[in-house]
């Protein structure tokens, strides 16, 4: 398994993990309740019917006495429903607004950013050569020229056959390298690359390792 394959795995995989945090989130714990109108919730505290309620701002949660839950929204600054609540005898619990969790506040803030700045390292890894074989679009261009020694280079010129001009040639740049105040004092200079052409497997590497 290549590293671009598995670079998309671990996204994919995050991304399942963060999906499934925001639904244990959003999920609620209570049991469902029935969606009630607001009429019907006053016909029937004057009924009766009502066992008990919990109000949290303008939202009702409560049962019946047949023991069904219920839910129900009431209008804002409603001051009505708590005084036939109380007429009616009916048990009433207050909780305060609820607020987003720390966690959830954290996620739904800085998700859109961590999601950016993990696309814009994935795209810049393989961009850079983090991708399959270390190849990718920053490394056009890039030298692939190694520091070649005598002590990891034993190529000579009598290991290339076959092209005795070639060698002719370049022995020149040989002896210069070898002696450059031999030709510096003739006014000589060494050029500043040699270009080698010839067809695959003519020797054009062995000669540019033997020099």
């Amino acid at each position: 398994m290549n590293n671009f394959l598995k670079n998309i795995l671990l996204w994919v995989a995050i991304g399942v993990i963060l999906m499934l945090v925001f639904q244990n989130l959003n999920t609620s714990s209570s049991t469902p309740a029935q969606a009630m109108d607001f009429s019907t919730f006053v016909s029937s505290i004057k009924q009766g019917q009502v066992a008990d309620v919990t109000i949290n701002g303008n939202h009702v949660d409560g049962s019946l006495n047949s023991g069904q839950h219920f839910s129900v929204y009431t209008p804002a600054n409603d001051t009505q429903i708590v005084p036939q609540l109380l007429a009616a005898g009916v048990k009433i619990s207050v909780k305060p607004p609820e607020g987003q969790s720390l966690l959830l506040s954290i996620l739904i803030s800085w998700f859109p950013m961590l999601l950016l700045i993990g696309v814009w390292i994935f795209f810049m890894r393989q961009m850079g050569g983090g991708g399959a074989g270390g190849r990718g679009a920053m490394t056009f261009g890039r030298s692939k020229a190694r520091m070649l020694t005598e002590e990891n280079n034993k190529v000579t010129f009598a290991d290339v056959a076959g092209v005795e001009e070639a060698k002719d040639e370049l022995a020149e740049i040989v002896e210069f390298l070898r002696d450059p105040q031999k030709f510096q004092r003739l006014g000589g200079r060494i050029p500043k690359g040699v270009l080698l052409m010839g067809s695959p497997g003519s020797g054009k590497t062995l000669l540019a390792r033997a020099i």
